[in-house]
């Protein structure tokens, strides 16, 4: 996994605790015992949601928890828009997409 994308798709890079050295990013945070994506993504070896293949986005319940829902109604996060970005430029564009436009919680596009 990129260091810079988390399992659910947000962009670790642009996040104040990774910016600050307090949060490693998703992969090697071992404190992310608890996040069901996390260890989805590892236990399959996928860098993040966007290369499951076992079922679509909207039926995955660990991907659609109620935490996931708290946490994007707290954080503003779309999870799901990243998930979807990704799948359609690759980790590697919306990484760059993300740098540029600072953010950290929702895609953003040709910027």
């Amino acid at each position: 996994m990129k260091p810079e994308i988390a399992a659910c798709g947000l962009f670790c890079e642009a996040c104040r605790a990774f910016v600050k050295g307090k949060c490693p990013g998703c992969r090697a945070n071992e404190k992310a015992s608890w996040c069901k994506v996390r260890a989805c993504c590892i236990e399959h070896g996928w860098r993040s949601c966007a290369e499951c293949t076992l079922m679509p986005l909207s039926e995955c319940r660990k991907f659609n928890s109620f935490i996931g829902k708290v946490f994007g109604v707290i954080f503003r996060s779309d999870r799901r828009g990243c998930i979807e970005r990704i799948r359609t430029i690759g980790a590697e564009a919306f990484a760059a997409e993300m740098r540029r436009a600072g953010c950290y919680n929702r895609p953003v596009k040709n910027l």
